[in-house]
């Protein structure tokens, strides 16, 4: 750990669009504290730089939930897209080095607890502004304990217990005083409960910014803060960090204290639970609620396509979206959407730097973890029981708007629940938008003859071409591309339409708060209200209709280990390819079983012309993920550094 830095960071100036949000001023040199303290403007430019550090999600470079999971696959190499991430999925995580380093801003990371000291600054000197009215300071102050509070959680979630930097040390403070120590689990949740608490309590922070958007967008609302709170306790109370594997995750620093806590605390899940309907009430008192596609006069849909749509832009949908509670402006996904889309117009394709990829590849297990149209898990579905997922089937005209009519494609691709084809992309799938004249679904005549479709087998339109622009699976991610992205020959970054990456929406929300209530009381209908909710927008039926009535086993949801299943899919479908999965199976204690992220990794041979040869299952990568894996090693020069440091077990 470093003593305070009285000199603020010289960060870099970025250029904007016509669209500017408040967060996307990047703030000048500022020479030192007293100045930068002295006038409002000085001190906002400051608030910049602690709103700075925020996680660029909308870049998979930098979200480590997005590529050290098992959701998507590249080719190797990863053209395009920097491999520091993904070589943590690929087992590459090491002391020396790491990788998507928080601790001390290296490799992808970035320097969170600098970001934390930034935060105290602004906290202690806040006060000197001369030109400040109360009613922003007190905001302003509010935001920066969010903001703080926000660092910490992220640096618990990746590496557990952590040392908590409440104030920054003094220039005279001594060469042990900055040899700080980490704190048990409980009291680094603690402290991060008691400042979004102070942030949410002081009345501050406005509700919500209505109306407000083009100029405050990404600011801290109370809204914000209390869905963040919720998620917090709901890992708090989550196996990992709730005495989940004492076994293993024992640890003492020189002092003999114990870091993890070693007994499960059934009563964290009523806490979370309290939490969760919280935020929830108020949130709905602000008008949130899951999002519903508006449409447009040029689009001609019907009711199969609008339920896609109302799945892919509760995503993607910029304004007027009702379901994002925390819109990033940090972070806007381009280049993201460029390598997820296919090439589905004939065109030209030799401008490698601005045509479209299709390379960001959703893997087949994730293909086979959505839901049959009736809700269910493929494996309990009455009608698929015994059925082979790979048989080769003919779209006929009941599929015509998943799969083009008359095309060959395999059983897996049919028969699926909504979320599977506002997400993912396949092979004889129709791409609906995102390209010029596809807005219409030709109704009148039965058809759909005006939708495009991709065709990815080898040779074709959608498939490989040069040495970056392919899917290794046979797969794309069609979920982060927003429908109005265009695909024209030489595709410009102009038709990529940028939206905010949402870093919390409702639907989570209420998945977070049927988990917590099913921990702590088991099923009831209370529970799958909330679950229903999600379902209902999804296009499936409710848990006890889907499983009563469509299922191989009847009333599996009444046990409390069945319904934790369900929730956890759930989860797992309805924030697929948001960068969740990979922090849901860590707090779960799920990453190292059998089929997570200690399975192979598969995809189609991508390399074949004929059906039968190209839906052929291959082996990609054998994943492996050991119980050290839970938590990011400290860096060895750290521990150096600090001898008052312990490192994870395992490392």
């Amino acid at each position: 750990m470093k003593a305070i830095r009285i000199i603020v960071m010289v960060l870099i100036t970025i250029t904007f669009s016509a669209c500017q949000k408040y967060l996307d001023v990047i703030p000048d040199n500022v020479a030192t504290i007293d100045y930068a303290f002295h006038l409002r403007s000085s001190a906002l430019r400051y608030l910049y730089t602690c709103y700075s550090y925020l996680p660029e999600d909308g870049h998979p470079n930098t979200n480590s939930g997005f590529n050290a999971a098992d959701e998507v696959w590249y080719m190797n190499p990863a053209g395009g897209f920097s491999e520091t991430i993904w070589n943590e999925a690929k087992g590459l995580q090491n002391v020396q080095n790491p990788l998507a380093d928080y601790w001390t801003g290296a490799n992808a990371g970035k320097p969170y607890f600098q970001a934390i000291r930034d935060c105290n600054t602004f906290l202690e000197n806040v006060d000197k502004v001369v030109d400040l009215d109360e009613y922003e300071k007190q905001r302003w102050t509010a935001e920066v304990k969010f903001l703080k509070a926000y660092y910490n959680f992220f640096l618990v979630r990746m590496y557990g217990p952590i040392p908590l930097i409440k104030t920054n040390m003094p220039l005279e403070a001594s060469a042990g005083d900055v040899k700080v120590y980490r704190e048990p689990l409980d009291t680094c949740f603690n402290y991060i409960t008691e400042l979004l608490d102070e942030a949410i309590a002081n009345d501050a922070l406005p509700d919500n910014i209505n109306g407000l958007e083009n100029t405050e967008q990404g600011r801290i609302t109370r809204a914000i803060a209390l869905a963040v709170k919720a998620r917090v306790l709901v890992t708090a109370a989550s196996p990992l960090f709730n005495g989940g594997s004492p076994g293993f995750f024992t640890l003492k620093d020189n002092r003999g204290r114990e870091l993890f806590n070693t007994a499960p605390d059934p009563g964290k899940w009523q806490k979370a639970a309290g939490a969760c309907r919280e935020a929830i009430e108020f949130c709905e008192a602000q008008g949130y609620g899951l999002h519903k596609f508006r449409g447009a006069a040029s689009y001609r849909i019907n009711d199969t396509i609008k339920t896609q749509l109302d799945i892919r832009t509760a995503f993607t949908e910029r304004d007027d979206n009702q379901e994002v509670i925390w819109a990033n402006t940090n972070s806007r996904p381009l280049d993201i959407q460029r390598y997820s889309m296919p090439q589905i117009l004939a065109g030209d394709r030799g401008g490698d730097g601005v045509t479209p990829k299709g390379s960001v590849a959703p893997t087949l297990k994730m293909v086979r973890q959505f839901y049959t149209d009736k809700g269910l898990p493929i494996v309990y579905d009455k009608d698929w029981s015994g059925k082979a997922d790979d048989e080769l089937l003919t779209a006929g005209v009941n599929d015509r708007y998943y799969v083009k009519k008359g095309q060959v494609t395999v059983r897996l691709h049919f028969n699926r629940e909504p979320r599977f084809y506002a997400a993912v992309g396949f092979d004889r799938g129709i791409w609906f938008g995102n390209a010029t004249n596809n807005y219409d679904v030709n109704l009148e005549s039965g058809t759909n003859s005006a939708l495009l479709y991709i065709q990815g087998r080898s040779g074709e339109l959608s498939a490989a071409f040069g040495v970056s622009g392919y899917t290794v699976t046979g797969y794309q991610l069609k979920k982060l591309v927003d429908i109005r992205t265009l695909q024209i020959p030489q595709m410009p970054a102009a038709n990529i339409y940028a939206y905010n990456w949402p870093e919390m929406r409702m639907s989570e929300l209420y998945l977070l708060y049927a988990e917590a209530l099913n921990e702590a009381g088991g099923y009831s209908t209370s529970v799958t209200q909330w679950v229903n909710k999600v379902r209902e927008r999804a296009g499936i039926p409710g848990v006890e209709d889907a499983w009563d009535h469509y299922s191989t086993q009847p009333g599996f949801y009444l046990d409390k280990a069945n319904m934790r299943e369900i929730i956890h899919q759930e989860r797992t479908n309805e924030l697929a390819f948001e960068g969740q999965r990979y922090w849901d199976l860590k707090r779960w204690m799920k990453a190292h079983v059998s089929g997570n992220l200690n399975a192979p990794v598969y995809g189609w041979d991508i390399n074949q012309k004929d059906p039968q040869t190209f839906y052929r299952p291959v082996l990609l990568f054998t994943q492996r993920f050991a119980m050290r894996d839970y938590f990011a090693p400290i860096k060895l020069s750290e521990m150096q550094i600090n001898s008052n440091l312990v490192q994870n077990p395992g490392w």
